[in-house]
């Protein structure tokens, strides 16, 4: 038996579609809450027996720090998939930040190790691989400081010290550390909203680039490492290092709209943090724009993917096929 975390998200979603695809037999845990059509949906895009491959997952209503929950999600499994938590850059949620992510996999490596699973994969972030000096690219080897690092990031880091503090204690693991993730369905979180922001031809766009790469290839990165002998061992997963502009521009060629043509600039960027925090303590909606954002928009990393290519013999499909799939998508969902 397999057991999926944060099946309900991108990654997760895909991820169940993948192992089902392959006959595993899998449980995923989901909050009270959760919207477990989306995930049937997710299903749709890909096969027409979505509903029948849906209803072979185990699903079970847990949470990551409900322990006594947890424990009878863990019973008969051979081998778990991490990727569930919490995503925000807002710094008034860094307690609950820690609390899901990194407490979370706290008690996912204990239980882990408890019930003696064979291997571990966490879903991680680019954002906790450690800043490179200028004109270098960055890779798993970077030494960690979290100076300028946002919250989230600094959460996601401290879940790693959990994962690795479990391979210490004899838990088998691998970490993969996704760029921005594009893939369809999930439109108002994460990659998603850069295809809302193109469908209303926004004549500007956010400076500097990071890196990206499809779902698709994240989930067939993970499910190589977990089926290969490899173990103890963390990958950069990002297909290709490109600027917001250029995909927003691709998107905006897709979804037929203007691609923008102004970039941010720091003053404005300012102003707009200004009066993101002065609308904050008015309506207490959290921050969308800080000191941090602005930090990574300003100083671009450049990610070295080598490790995973050398490791497994990877090979990434254009991220401009996934692009227009999910524009297709978005298109039929959004006329």
């Amino acid at each position: 038996m397999v057991l999926v975390t944060g099946g309900t998200g991108l990654v997760g979603a895909h991820l169940l579609l993948n192992l089902v695809q392959n006959n595993t037999p899998v449980r995923a845990i989901y909050r009270e809450g959760s919207n477990l059509k989306r995930v049937e949906k997710i299903f749709s895009y890909y096969t027409k027996n979505a509903a029948d491959l849906f209803n072979r997952i185990e699903w079970l209503l847990a949470d990551i720090n409900d322990i006594p929950a947890l424990e009878k999600a863990f019973k008969g499994v051979v081998y778990v998939y991490h990727s569930a938590a919490l995503i925000s850059f807002d710094p008034g949620k860094y307690r609950k930040l820690k609390q899901v992510n990194a407490k979370g996999t706290m008690n996912i490596v204990n239980l882990c190790l408890a019930f003696n699973v064979k291997k571990l994969c966490y879903v991680s972030t680019i954002g906790a691989i450690g800043s490179s000096a200028e004109g270098a690219k960055a890779n798993e080897d970077n030494n960690w400081t979290g100076k300028e690092a946002n919250v989230y990031a600094l959460t996601k880091q401290r879940a790693e010290m959990e994962v690795w503090r479990g391979s210490q204690e004899g838990l088998p693991v691998v970490i993969v550390n996704p760029g921005v993730i594009v893939g369809p369905g999930f439109w108002d979180t994460g990659s998603g909203k850069l295809f809302k922001i193109a469908n209303k031809e926004f004549k500007y766009y956010p400076p500097g680039g990071t890196g990206f790469i499809a779902v698709g290839d994240v989930v067939k990165m993970m499910v190589s490492l977990m089926q290969a002998k490899i173990v103890n061992e963390q990958f950069i997963a990002v297909s290709k290092n490109i600027t917001y502009k250029e995909v927003l521009t691709t998107i905006s060629g897709r979804l037929g709209k203007k691609a923008p043509y102004r970039e941010l600039k720091t003053w404005q960027l300012e102003i707009g943090r200004l009066f993101d925090y002065m609308k904050n303590v008015l309506t207490k909606n959290g921050r969308k724009i800080t000191k941090k954002t602005i930090y990574s928009l300003r100083h671009r990393e450049i990610y070295n993917n080598q490790k995973i290519i050398n490791a497994i013999d990877f090979e990434f499909e254009p991220l401009d096929k996934t692009i227009a799939f999910s524009c297709k998508l978005f298109k039929e969902e959004n006329p």
